[in-house]
């Protein structure tokens, strides 16, 4: 199913690539979470590559560094990243993430930023700049980024999750 989705001519993977309007339109008419799912699975798979060897290659180490939690290597490949690629949506997005990780608040919002001034659709990013706010405790921002998250991938589960805590957290102090 993911190669359907990701069938058709020659195009440049990355944040400005062809497919993604398709994807996006398919994203917010999907019948429910498993279908998202997949086409969810289908833009990040788009949203990750890039034609520049040295952009791919420090994407699989910071990656990898990621999911082994060592943060120092991560944030150094993703500055890289960023460096060489300033136009690379996902690299900010994934500083963005390391930067969340390691608590640097501030850091995150700035890369969260320019992931969506690259990519307006980016539902991750939009989730994260939820969760920065969840981490700073300001439920209303977290809440609005969660809902703008939900307004491009509807079936997005932990967005979901998120705003209805946030709303009911926000309608308790109203009383």
């Amino acid at each position: 199913m993911l190669f359907s989705l990701l069938a058709g001519g020659a195009v440049s993977a990355d944040q400005k690539d062809a497919r993604l309007h398709d994807l996006f339109s398919r994203l917010l008419i999907a019948p429910g979470p498993a279908e998202a799912q997949v086409i969810e699975g289908a833009i990040w798979h788009i949203w990750v590559q890039s034609d520049d060897g040295a952009v791919r290659a420090l994407m699989e180490d910071g990656v990898a560094a990621m999911s082994r939690r060592d943060y120092r290597r991560a944030l150094s490949r993703f500055d890289q990243m960023v460096a060489i690629a300033p136009d690379f949506a996902e690299g900010w997005n994934k500083r963005a993430t390391v930067h969340y990780l390691m608590g640097n608040y501030s850091a995150s919002l700035g890369d969260i930023v320019r992931t969506l001034e690259l990519e307006p659709r980016h539902f991750g990013a939009l989730s994260g700049r939820g969760l920065v706010y969840v981490a700073l405790e300001d439920e209303q921002r977290a809440l609005e980024a969660f809902e703008q998250a939900l307004a491009i991938h509807p079936n997005l589960v932990s967005a979901a999750v998120n705003a209805e805590a946030l709303r009911k957290s926000l309608r308790e102090k109203q009383i």
